[in-house]
């Protein structure tokens, strides 16, 4: 009977979402926690001329270059400005590194797959659909699960790779 247990433990285990939530433009994201390396309170950013606008620039965290990208300006949101509850989250998309400036951080959490549905094509954001995975519903609260993978494209990443280059 113990083994029956066992088993239905490691299959809910993976039918659970760890992510790490944020927030953005006053909507609460998320992104799942295997995504994220470390999340840091923000430092001196060094400006990078001729970047694109969600560019803030670039950081140096222990020895390495990261280019770091603004969300509330890439997705087009109200923009607050950066204050002690800022932070950047630092994510691996691919294969490189980027920081994403968030408004705050509030916690991480388990989320049931089961509890996610496909994004709406109009939710109560701006962002287009194509960078999201789902919305997750959690009690009363709506989380807005943000695909890093498609949040910039092949150019995009292209172009911040040759910036992380030029600054490494």
């Amino acid at each position: 009977m113990s083994e029956d247990v066992s088993i239905h433990d490691v299959e809910s285990a993976d039918d659970l979402l760890q992510l790490v939530i944020f927030q953005l433009g006053g909507e609460e994201f998320g992104v799942e926690i295997m995504q994220v390396q470390e999340i840091i309170r923000m430092p001196d950013i060094t400006r990078i001329p001729q970047s694109p606008e969600y560019v803030e620039g670039v950081i140096n965290l222990r020895g390495k270059i990261i280019v770091v990208i603004n969300l509330n300006t890439k997705f087009d949101l109200h923009s607050k400005e950066l204050d002690a509850d800022s932070r950047i989250i630092i994510v691996e998309i691919g294969e490189n590194v980027v920081g994403m400036i968030v408004d705050s951080v509030s916690e991480v959490l388990r989320l049931s797959t089961s509890s996610v549905e496909p994004a709406p094509d109009i939710i109560s954001t701006k962002i287009k659909a194509d960078y999201l995975k789902g919305v997750g519903k959690l009690d009363k609260r709506l989380l807005i699960l943000l695909d890093l993978e498609r949040v910039l494209n092949d150019d995009e990443m292209a172009q911040l790779e040759s910036v992380s280059e030029m600054h490494g």
